[in-house]
């Protein structure tokens, strides 16, 4: 007789990068992009990564839940010119139920060049501020940062 119980696992999510195709506003006037949009790419490249769980922001928002950013850093490898795409792998390097650390890689598409490397911490709060945990108040939430696989 069989007495192993079957644990529910929840579907590993294959995330796809984010790319981003340089605007020429987004340049200074020798074409090379301004360090302040790095930081742009790097919240939409986290705003993709989010929908991609099925935890987009209209959902966050629907539950009354802000996400807050607490640091952000990033170290430029390379410029990146008008017209360039840029390649953004965002992946969680730690989740805790109320904060969740991003790493971030962007690289060259047509070259593969390293152009970035960058994080950023977020909390979770109420829309009254207040600190939130997802893993007691949103456990369905909660799991689908544990099954983030990288898109092979």
């Amino acid at each position: 007789m069989d007495t192993r119980v079957d644990v529910y696992k929840p579907e590993k999510i294959k995330l796809k990068p984010y790319e981003h195709h340089v605007k020429y506003y987004e340049t200074d006037q020798m074409r090379i992009v301004h360090h302040s949009n790095y930081i742009r790419w790097m919240e939409e490249a986290r705003m993709d990564m989010m929908e991609q769980m099925g935890f987009g922001y209209d959902k966050m928002e629907e539950l009354e839940i802000i996400s807050p950013v607490i640091s952000v850093n990033c170290e430029y490898k390379s410029m990146v010119r008008f017209g360039d795409t840029v390649v953004i792998d965002a992946k969680v390097e730690s989740y805790n139920g109320v904060k969740l650390k991003v790493v971030y890689q962007m690289t060259d598409q047509a070259t593969g060049e390293l152009r970035a490397i960058a994080q950023s911490s977020h909390c979770f709060l109420t829309m009254s501020g207040k600190p939130l945990s997802l893993k007691r108040s949103y456990p369905e939430i909660d799991t689908k940062f544990f099954t983030l696989v990288e898109d092979e």
